[in-house]
């Protein structure tokens, strides 16, 4: 395997694509940036200059302000010379995308309401049974293994992949296309991930974007139940929706419909192997996950890292005079091992009461999806344990080398069926 080398300061550690990979590494250096410097000025080489908000409290606040703290232009890291890159392409602009995550105040609003009916709870009841019958039919593959698997990428990465892909309305046989896009979004930086050149962003945001250009015609010319067909041909203020916000919906719920989820079932496995006495209790009580258990696997592992926000005005916050202009990266992670918010945060606890992680988010832009994922998962689990015994580590887990959305990749682990 390939080996990243470490970063040489802390300011250069919090965006270091190899401090995610360590899970310790990250906790040590964001809870001395919690006890020490929760707002934190950080001057990382090739990165513009950011203030890192490690603290829970903290987190809310910033988010629950959202017309101090707006999501554009700056939403994610990337070096100057990327930034560069994307202003080039684009004739000055610091997004190539403009999905609801990129959207602020009635603009996200509207938008968001567009697809916000396909993920409430009432919505999804009706989906139940087909998300059971994929869950079995992934574990089912499980145990036609004979006994053992590496579950990131035999199970965990395909099982969400199908569910959000159904619901868009995109093909199996086109299923691989998309996570192969994913990866490149997501995780380019991974030299286990990454298969040859780092992939340019432009390139990749072509293949979605050549994709779902294929099916919105084919959604316009044959409307179907799926989100394609209603976005295909969706209005904004009575006027179709514009190409770009089209092509950046599609984006968004194609990758982060799937990703974020893989990696929480994934990690709450691990962290499941890890905690044996956690592990029984939910055998012995499945409705656990339902009761709390998902959001504490949601909370351990905290998929989205990151999100940006850039102040409009001065603010004070914790002592520090954040300026106009002035960005702000929300530290997840951090605030989900925050003791403050968490009592005894590093313990993986699955009856954990309250459990208000920021693992979705906060404020309005509470993640849309967050109801389907933990849908899920609790459906994954309960079919997983009920049909697969005595599951053990067989080798050692690794972590994507991804500052932005990551978790586990690689998880081999060894079982018994019933």
């Amino acid at each position: 395997m390939a080996t990243i080398a470490p970063p040489p300061t802390d300011d250069d550690a919090i965006v270091a694509p190899a401090t995610y990979a360590d899970p310790d590494a990250y906790d040590r250096l964001f809870a001395r940036l919690r006890a020490e410097d929760p707002v934190h000025w950080t001057e990382p080489a090739d990165y513009r200059p950011f203030w890192s908000v490690t603290r829970f409290a903290d987190i809310q606040e910033v988010e629950r302000h959202a017309a101090q703290f707006l999501n554009a232009p700056r939403m994610m890291l990337r070096p100057v010379s990327v930034e560069e890159q994307v202003r080039k392409l684009t004739g000055g602009s610091a997004l190539m995308l403009r999905d609801i995550v990129h959207m602020d105040g009635r603009d996200h609003m509207v938008h968001r309401k567009l697809t916000q009916a396909w993920f409430m709870p009432g919505r999804l009841k009706a989906l139940e049974e087909d998300l059971r019958a994929l869950a079995r039919h992934f574990v089912g593959q499980m145990v036609e293994r004979g006994g053992s698997c590496e579950f990131v990428d035999d199970v965990a990465v395909w099982y969400p992949l199908r569910v959000i892909m159904r619901i868009l309305g995109v093909p199996a046989e086109d299923e691989a296309r998309m996570l192969v896009l994913t990866r490149d979004i997501f995780g380019p930086d991974d030299p286990d991930i990454r298969k040859g050149p780092k992939p340019d962003l432009a390139t990749t945001i072509k293949g979605f974007t050549d994709y779902f250009a294929e099916l919105t015609e084919a959604r316009r010319r044959d409307p179907s139940d799926d989100i394609a067909t209603l976005l295909s041909t969706a209005e904004v203020d009575g006027q179709p929706i514009g190409t770009l916000e089209l092509m950046s919906y599609y984006i968004i719920i194609a990758t982060a419909g799937h990703d974020t989820t893989s990696s929480t079932i994934a990690g709450g496995l691990l962290a499941l192997l890890q905690n044996s006495g956690e592990m029984a209790r939910l055998r012995a009580d499945p409705a656990i996950l339902a009761a709390g258990g998902v959001d504490e696997m949601v909370r351990w592992v905290t998929p989205v890292k990151h999100f940006f926000r850039t102040a409009v005005e001065d603010y004070a916050l914790r002592g520090k005079t954040i300026r106009a202009g002035d960005h702000l990266m929300m530290c997840y992670p951090s605030a989900n091992r925050d003791a403050d918010a968490f009592p005894d945060p590093f313990r993986f606890d699955l009856s954990r009461p309250p459990n208000r992680h920021l693992g979705f988010g906060y404020g309005p832009h509470l993640c849309l999806g967050q109801h389907l994922a933990k849908m899920e998962i609790r459906i994954f689990f309960e079919e997983l344990l009920a049909r697969v015994d005595a599951i053990e580590l067989a080798g050692d887990p690794a972590w994507v080398a991804s500052n932005f959305v990551s978790g586990l990749k690689r998880l081999p682990i060894a079982y018994k069926a019933r």
